[in-house]
């Protein structure tokens, strides 16, 4: 009998249960084609009624307006940082980057190698532990184009609660929190992510971008450089990556049928409640480095009294099916990433593993 274990890892992510037994009902031979969905052309009849059915089920279960185009793009949202800059800036213009951790970074990073971009808000001053407080914290600058955030930061554990009124147009990557909760298009000109964290397995990136900003930057870029070209091709510029949209269409019905973004939002609070509750009520032992206002709901970051106990814990809990604890290799600690097909029934386990585990070594 197939064993599931308790999968915190923090991408790709956990899938439903349910999808992946669709998947695997379908794999030999989907809908009656007499090979995989993944053995298919991109231009014949069957992926291309997925390939758009999903592009519809973003569309409609993200709210997004018209107004914007949803591209499907390869390269993750690592691509994004320096493409980004390349379609929404024409060479004389420049934006400002909101530094909130490891991902704000490199993004900054890349995209003052290709357009005019500055650090807005530095938030290593504050070791990566908030983001920027209302009213003000953000340095805007004359003539910025648009403002760039990242939704929540994965390796560091904080997020956006919410989003600041900064006066220009945002840019967002919500990689790590994409579709946990209903998005206010009006703030943004363009948001993007990868599908691995919360949507599906790796090999996507979904772009989210108005249309009227496709072709303003003025410049001349090969062609997959530039949404147009995506765009015109209703992403099938050329091969996508079949399985991943595959995929991520089913998620996406699997969310739409559950509820909708407004189920997720409330699932996401409770799953990381249960255990910022088990961190807090822990008399210090257990101790978050994220002010409490900017905690994730998707990556909690926690650290115990010293490292020795933190690699006992992570083998200890693998140890019990609870697999992937181990914080990122530069910040170290524990990051469970409960992304929004991760179970409440092992975030439960967690939480009782985390009791028993403090239980048995807290020698104060």
């Amino acid at each position: 009998m197939m064993t599931r274990i308790h999968n915190f890892g923090a991408g790709p992510c956990t899938l439903p249960v349910s999808v992946l037994e669709e998947v695997r009902d379908e794999f030999l031979d989907f809908e009656g084609i007499g090979m995989s969905i993944i053995e298919d052309s991109h231009r014949a009849p069957a992926y291309d009624a997925v390939h758009h059915d999903a592009l519809a089920g973003f569309r409609t279960l993200a709210g997004v307006p018209d107004d914007f185009t949803i591209l499907f793009l390869q390269g993750g949202a690592t691509l994004q940082f320096a493409q980004v800059p390349l379609n929404l800036l024409a060479e004389d213009e420049t934006a400002g980057y909101v530094n909130t951790g490891a991902w704000a970074t490199k993004a900054l990073a890349d995209g003052g190698q290709v357009a005019g971009a500055y650090e807005a808000w530095a938030g290593a001053s504050t070791s990566y532990a908030r983001v920027p407080a209302e009213g003000g914290e953000i340095d805007v600058r004359p003539g910025t184009r648009y403002v760039h955030v990242t939704s929540n930061e994965t390796i560091d554990g904080i997020r956006f609660p919410h989003f600041p009124d900064v006066g220009v147009p945002m840019v967002a990557d919500m990689s790590s929190d994409f579709l946990s909760r209903p998005i206010d298009w009006g703030r943004f000109d363009l948001v993007y992510g990868g599908a691995q964290k919360n949507l599906g397995p790796a090999g996507v990136a979904i772009v989210v971008v108005r249309r009227d900003r496709l072709g303003s930057h003025g410049r001349d870029l090969p062609s997959y450089l530039d949404y147009a070209t995506h765009e015109r091709a209703d992403s099938m510029a050329n091969t996508p990556p079949m399985f991943a949209i595959y995929v991520m269409g089913k998620v996406l019905d699997w969310m739409a049928e559950a509820g909708g973004l407004a189920e997720f939002e409330r699932r996401a609070a409770e799953r990381a409640g249960l255990i910022y509750d088990a961190i807090d009520g822990s008399d210090g032992w257990y101790r978050s480095p994220v002010e409490e206002a900017s905690r994730s709901h998707m990556n909690v970051v926690f650290r115990l009294p010293d490292e020795d106990l933190e690699r006992r814990f992570v083998a200890e809990a693998a140890g019990v099916g609870m697999a992937n604890l181990k914080g990122h290799r530069n910040v170290g600690g524990i990051r469970a990433s409960v992304y929004n097909a991760m179970p409440l029934d092992s975030v439960r386990a967690l939480v009782d593993f985390m009791a028993d585990f403090r239980t048995g070594n807290d020698l104060s």
